[in-house]
């Protein structure tokens, strides 16, 4: 059995047991749940916005521990005052580190899209996202089936929430249900957890023309952004290059700012 799967049966585990816990009913009466959202798109192509999606997680299954007592308050605050694009939150405990109330703090003291990054494996996690204060949700192609990506998106859409569809390989482009979504392509490879930037490269020219485009993982430095920006990606998530510094908002504010012919104006 490989990570990927291994984790995706964790997860199903999981949510079966938050069910119990916490019923839709519950997830409806959030304050979050029929708020207005802020659009991960528009920000992605935004001119005076960076297109980097900065990503707060303490550990991952490739890494174990990158920074196992990070706080999302002060890592969230200055992700966004050092020009990043969107936040990127990991919401799952048991391989990253992360829960539910990291985002409901982000939320609370940023405006910003925020993007609920996790193993979506149930229709009860997009209302959930919904009502923890989420912008978008991460749908993995490798995970689900056609069938229910279609579902997933299309629920994700009818609550006010837009989709990053992550790709890892050629075969999944018969799962994309269509353009309007946000296309990502990941530069690991979540079997073995190896990464290359030339992954992204190789699946571009596949993508549907008129989508919003996100490079993710693999990033380690300022010039790539500006190659993978070449070639028409517009937005690039970036976690582990900033969470493995003492302070992850400066290093992100380092990056952004030594990023080649990005004239931004200073957030701070």
């Amino acid at each position: 059995m490989n990570i990927l799967q291994q984790i995706l049966n964790d997860k199903k585990a999981y949510i079966d047991y938050r069910k119990t816990i916490v019923p839709t009913a519950m997830l409806k009466e959030s304050i979050h749940f029929d708020a207005p959202t802020i659009s991960l798109k528009e920000y992605l192509l935004r001119d005076d916005k960076s297109g980097v999606i900065a990503e707060f997680k303490r550990k991952s299954p490739s890494k174990n521990n990158i920074n196992p007592y990070a706080e999302v308050d002060e890592i969230s605050i200055g992700y966004m005052q050092a020009g990043a694009s969107a936040l990127s939150i990991l919401t799952d405990a048991q391989y990253f580190g992360g829960t539910d109330q990291d985002l409901q703090i982000a939320r609370k003291l940023n405006y910003c899209p925020i993007l609920r990054k996790d193993f979506i494996v149930d229709p009860y996690q997009i209302l959930e996202a919904r009502s923890i204060g989420a912008d978008a949700i991460l749908i993995i192609a490798s995970a689900l089936d056609h069938e229910q990506i279609k579902e997933f998106t299309a629920l994700a859409t009818e609550v006010g929430l837009e989709v990053l569809l992550e790709l890892h390989h050629e075969k999944e482009f018969t799962k994309i249900p269509n353009s309007d979504i946000i296309m990502g392509v990941n530069a690991r490879n979540l079997e073995t957890f190896e990464v290359s930037l030339q992954n992204c490269m190789r699946m571009f020219p596949n993508l549907p023309t008129e989508s919003v485009k996100v490079a993710e993982s693999g990033i380690r430095q300022p010039e790539e952004i500006i190659m993978l920006k070449e070639i028409g990606f517009n937005g690039f998530l970036i976690g582990e290059r900033f969470m493995a510094t003492a302070n992850p908002g400066q290093a992100c504010r380092d990056f952004i700012q030594s990023i080649p012919n990005l004239n931004l104006v200073d957030n701070a």
